[in-house]
């Protein structure tokens, strides 16, 4: 298999499992290839046991895909370290927990840990959150050097999710500012209307960013009158599972 035809396969599967169900004119507009390349990628595919089609001719990923991507899900160990730490953190605050690493200009979520709450924040695991958008994407991007967010700044548009989202670059160094000065982000309604987030970023043993974790809720719970409280708690929280990464405890 040349380099090429690597590149376009991997293209489909990641167009495949993020609009899926999905037929085959759509993926081809999606990856951009003309249609009897995305069919040849699909049936290489559905032969090694990826993908597969329904009976409405519209292609999904099959759980060969979850078993993989769950073991990648903790390569680094990040989970392991942070989760008993992530549920002393919700057993504080109440609200929901989201863990993120880092991958490229965004943050994947590896781990959530549900409120009880029934009107709560709600992300699927595995989805990418935009760093300008998020509590944890502006916790994180704040633990970067000067150097890499010039360099996330001139790498492209900043994405809007909602009207509050920071999409102007001078904003953004000012809330990133701010988050150094305090320790913890605070997102008002940036990345979901109606809900609030306080985060903190991950820090391996130099002192770079790994990733960050958040406490999430909706607006009604999530006020002034808590913003200090939990965003001292998920500082706190970071802070001890960074030391469990370069301690190994």
């Amino acid at each position: 298999m040349t380099t090429n035809s690597v590149i376009s396969a991997i293209k489909v599967l990641e167009a495949v499992g993020e609009s899926q169900p999905v037929g085959l004119s759509e993926l081809a507009r999606i990856v951009g290839f003309p249609k009897s390349t995305v069919l040849r990628t699909l049936r290489t595919l559905e032969e090694v046991g990826w993908c597969r089609t329904d009976d409405d001719a519209r292609w999904r990923l099959t759980y060969r895909a979850f078993a993989v991507g769950n073991q990648a899900r903790d390569a680094g160990g990040l989970r392991e370290r942070a989760l008993p730490i992530l549920h002393e953190l919700q057993l504080e605050t109440g609200e929901t927990i989201h863990l993120a690493a880092s991958d490229g200009r965004e943050l994947v979520l590896l781990e959530r840990l549900d409120t009880a709450h029934s009107l709560r924040a709600f992300l699927p695991l595995g989805y990418r959150i935009p760093l300008n958008a998020s509590a944890t994407g502006q916790a994180y991007l704040a633990a970067c050097t000067d150097l890499a967010v010039d360099a996330y700044l001139d790498g492209g548009v900043l994405e809007q999710r909602t009207r509050r989202t920071i999409v102007d670059p001078d904003s953004l160094r000012a809330r990133l500012a701010e988050i150094r000065a305090r320790g913890w982000s605070l997102n008002q309604e940036g990345l979901s209307d109606g809900i609030v987030a306080v985060g903190a970023a991950i820090l391996d043993t130099d002192g770079r960013p790994l990733g960050a974790v958040s406490v999430s809720g909706p607006t009604v719970r999530m006020t002034e009158a808590v913003f200090d409280d939990h965003g001292r708690a998920v500082a706190e929280a970071a802070h001890r599972i960074s030391r469990g990464l370069g301690t190994g405890l």
